[in-house]
């Protein structure tokens, strides 16, 4: 259950793994784009998983349409808008949407500059209209390689004041964090903040790397760090976030069901753990989903998902002053309704 009394902040949501079906479908039609289908429900199977995956790049393969569709900048623009209307529309009061410029511009060779800017043009229009606290995570794609993702940091940079955080991202296995340990070290100094994708697709290592060599003080999923009682240790002591996404790691096959999801062990351990929703575009789900549903199944109680909750109000990238504004405004509602 969500507690009214406290906002409901997504943490980890990525925008184009976050996009409607409905406006997948509008823009195949209208750039006369190859979809594989001319209806929503034709449609649904190629975006949407239904079973598991047999591991996460298999599960990175529906982005494909996602993606596609991005065929100019007022499309980027229109996306990161729509995915501040669904926020709203879920009930959240505090979203931080990721991206990856070079994943989504790549398909149609857009600049990665310009999707930058239309990004952070779209979702500053959703924050105006629809009155949701909203920042922005640069993402660097792992599979890239080193060299573009200083390209892609480069594009990043163009609307540094428009960026709150760099997040790593992508195929863990294979592309390690230390192989971008100077890009993160341009970007702790330019003021961000570091959240980095880590124990998902990879073990307990992974984590170490994000956190020793990139200086994560968040990490994203975070699922192996379980096998390692000095990192949960570490985890805690410096009160490093874990950014838990149960459905997407069920999903992924990360693990095999969700009662076999730690997030439970985390929050008993008292590490700040927090329930997110990854791509809900592709999970077909939303955050209430992994409240309502999701947690219970994992073996969340009441007190560990409102733990859960007031974990991400801790570890959202606001100052004290928004923080507690944002707490103020939340429970005035509550009174009043």
């Amino acid at each position: 259950m969500i507690d009214t009394k406290l906002p409901l902040i997504e943490l980890h949501r990525h925008l184009d793994g976050a996009i409607r079906l409905s406006t997948i479908l509008d823009l195949g039609l209208t750039h006369n784009l190859p979809l594989p289908a001319c209806d929503l429900e034709g449609l649904r199977p190629h975006v949407q998983v239904t079973e598991p995956q047999p591991g996460l790049v298999a599960f990175l393969r529906y982005f494909k349409w996602m993606n596609a569709i991005l065929v100019d900048a007022e499309a980027c623009r229109r996306v990161a808008y729509e995915n501040v209307e669904d926020a709203r529309r879920e009930g959240i009061d505090h979203i931080e949407l990721r991206f990856s410029p070079w994943f989504m511009g790549e398909p149609n060779g857009l600049a990665a500059e310009a999707v930058v800017e239309a990004v952070a043009d779209g979702a500053a229009a959703g924050a105006r209209d629809f009155g949701v606290s909203v920042r922005l995570i640069g993402i660097l794609s792992r599979h890239y390689g080193p060299a573009i993702a200083h390209q892609e940091l480069a594009a990043i940079r163009s609307q540094r004041d428009r960026i709150t955080a760099l997040d790593l991202a992508g195929d863990e296995g294979n592309y390690p964090a230390a192989w971008f340990v100077e890009h993160f070290n341009i970007a702790r100094d330019l003021g961000w903040a570091i959240t980095v994708h880590a124990g998902e697709g990879a073990g307990p290592e992974s984590v170490w790397q994000a956190i020793d060599l990139l200086g994560a003080t968040r990490i994203g999923h975070g699922v192996r760090a379980i096998e390692d009682p000095k990192l949960m240790d570490t985890l805690r002591e410096r009160g490093i976030g874990i950014e838990a996404n149960l459905t997407s790691n069920v999903q992924t096959s990360t693990v095999p069901d969700y009662a076999s999801h730690p997030l439970k062990r985390f929050l008993e351990a008292g590490l700040l753990a927090t329930l997110n929703s990854d791509d809900p575009g592709i999970s077909a789900i939303d955050l209430p989903y992994e409240f309502n549903v999701a947690a219970p199944q994992a073996g969340l109680s009441h007190a560990q998902t409102r733990q859960a909750q007031q974990n991400a109000l801790t570890l959202a990238y606001l100052s004290a002053a928004e923080r507690a504004d944002l707490l103020a405004r939340v429970q005035a509602r509550a009174d009043q309704g």
